[in-house]
C-alpha cells in the first residue's frame, strides 16, 4: 500500500510538471528561434503563450472526464497527450510544429494538475486537505528557482531539444509510478456520466454556490498580484534600480518567501484552521501592501531597493500562506464534482488573474507605484471576498445525475 509520503512526492511531481513545462523552457527560446526559424506571425513567445492556451482547454475537457472514468484514467490520458506533445516538438523542424506539440503538452498538463487535486479532494477533508497541498506548494516552488539555472547548462551542452528529452523522461518516469503504485480514488458508484446536458447543469451548479465563484474571485486576484510581479518585475528591477545579470539572484530569493510559508502552514494549519489562516495571510498581505502604497506615494515611487525586498518578500510569504488555503477552501464543498469544480476553479482563477496583472501592468512607469497599488487593490478585494465566501454554505454540492 502506498503511504502518505510517497502519495505526497507523486502528487508534487505530478503538479510541478506544470511549472517544469515552462520555467526550464524559457533559456531555450532564442535558441529555438535560431534553430528552426521565425515566421511571422509566430515567434518564439507563442512557445509560452500557447502552451497555457492548450493548458486552460485541457483543464476543462480532463477535469469533467476525471469524474466520468476514473482521476488515474484521467491523469494517465494527460500524461499520453502530453508525451505525444513532447515527441512532436523535439523532433520538429519548424517553430509551427514546435507551437503544435507545445499546445498539446499544454492540453495533456491538465490532466496531472487536475486530477491530482481531484484525488487529494478525494481523501482529505478540510485542514488535513490544506496540509497536503501546502506541503506540496513548498515542495513545488523549488521548481521555478532551480529549473532555468539548471537547463540552460543542459542547453549549452546538448542544445536545446535536450529540454523535451528531460520532458519526456520525467512525464513516462511519473506515468509508471502512478500505474504500478497508486489506487484509484473515485469509486466506480460515485462517477458522474459525460453527458453534455448533465455537465452544463453541474457547472452552474458549481458555479451558483456563492462560496465557490467568491472564492474562485479571490483566488485569481492573490494570483494576479502574483502574475503582475513576475511579469514585470525584470523591467522594474532594471529601470529603477540598474539590476540585470543579477536579477535571477533576486527572483530566487523572493521565491523562498512562499517557500517558507508554504511549509510553516502545512504545520500551523492542523493547530489554528484554513480558515484563520486565510484571514492572517489576507490581512498580512493587505497590511504590507499599504505600507507599500504609503512608501511609494511619499517616494513618489522610487522605493529603496531594501524597502521594496521586504516588503515582497513579506508580501510573498502571505501569498504563500494563501494559495495551499485558498484552493482547500473552494475545493471543500465540491463533493461529488469535485474533476469539474478543479476545472472550473483553476480556469477561472487563471482568466481572472490574466486580466488583472494586464490591466494593472498597464499602469507601469519605471518605479514600483503600479505594483503597490496592484497589490492593494487585490488584496483588500480578495479579503472581502473571502469573508462573505467563508459566511456561505459549506454543504456539500450535490451531483446532477
Amino acid at each position: 500500500m502506498i503511504g502518505f509520503k510517497e502519495r505526497l512526492a507523486l502528487y508534487t511531481l505530478l503538479t510541478a510538471l506544470t511549472s517544469l513545462s515552462i520555467d526550464a523552457l524559457l533559456p531555450a527560446l532564442r535558441d529555438i528561434g535560431a534553430d528552426v526559424g521565425v515566421v511571422p506571425p509566430l515567434s518564439t513567445q507563442h512557445v509560452i503563450s500557447l502552451f497555457i492556451f492548450g493548458m486552460a482547454f485541457g483543464e476543462l475537457l480532463l477535469g469533467p472526464l476525471s469524474d466520468a472514468i476514473g482521476r488515474k484514467k484521467a491523469l494517465v490520458l494527460g500524461i499520453g497527450i502530453y508525451v505525444t506533445g513532447t515527441l512532436i516538438s523535439m523532433l520538429a523542424g519548424s517553430l509551427e510544429i514546435v507551437i503544435l506539440g507545445r499546445f498539446l503538452q499544454g492540453v495533456g498538463v491538465a490532466g496531472p494538475k487536475i486530477a491530482t487535486r481531484a484525488m487529494i479532494r478525494d481523501q482529505f477533508e478540510g485542514d488535513a486537505m490544506a496540509r497536503v497541498m501546502s506541503f506540496m506548494f513548498t515542495l513545488f516552488i523549488l521548481v521555478p528557482m532551480l529549473a532555468p539555472a539548471l537547463t540552460q547548462g543542459l542547453i549549452s551542452l546538448a542544445g536545446w531539444r535536450s529540454v523535451f528529452v528531460v520532458y519526456f523522461a520525467v512525464s513516462i518516469g511519473l506515468g509508471i509510478w502512478l500505474v504500478t503504485r497508486h489506487p484509484e480514488t473515485l469509486p466506480v458508484s460515485n462517477r458522474i456520466r459525460l453527458r453534455p446536458r448533465l455537465l452544463f447543469r453541474n457547472a452552474l451548479r458549481i458555479i451558483s454556490s456563492r462560496r465557490v465563484s467568491l472564492l474562485i474571485v479571490s483566488t485569481g486576484l492573490i494570483f494576479g498580484a502574483q502574475l503582475l510581479y513576475i511579469s514585470t518585475a525584470p523591467d522594474l528591477f532594471f529601470d529603477a534600480y540598474q539590476i540585470e545579470r543579477a536579477f535571477p539572484l533576486y527572483f530566487a530569493g523572493l521565491a523562498t518567501a512562499m517557500g517558507l510559508a508554504s511549509f510553516l502552514n502545512a504545520r500551523l494549519v492542523q493547530r489554528f484552521g484554513m480558515r484563520a489562516m486565510v484571514r492572517a495571510g489576507l490581512t498580512g498581505l493587505t497590511g504590507l501592501s499599504l505600507i507599500m502604497m504609503i512608501a511609494s506615494l511619499i517616494d513618489a515611487g522610487d522605493l529603496h531597493l531594501l524597502v521594496l525586498l521586504a516588503l515582497l518578500f513579506g508580501a510573498f510569504f502571505a501569498i504563500g500562506i494563501l494559495f495551499g488555503n485558498l484552493n482547500a477552501l473552494a475545493m471543500q464543498t465540491l463533493g461529488q464534482t469535485a474533476g469539474l469544480g478543479a476545472s472550473l476553479i483553476a480556469s477561472g482563477s487563471s482568466a481572472i488573474a490574466t486580466v488583472f496583472a494586464v490591466g494593472t501592468g498597464s499602469l507601469y512607469d519605471g518605479n514600483a507605484m503600479y505594483l503597490a497599488f496592484g497589490f492593494l487593490l487585490a488584496s483588500i478585494s480578495a479579503l472581502l471576498l473571502t469573508e462573505a465566501a467563508m459566511r456561505g454554505d459549506e454543504a456539500p454540492i450535490e451531483a446532477a445525475r
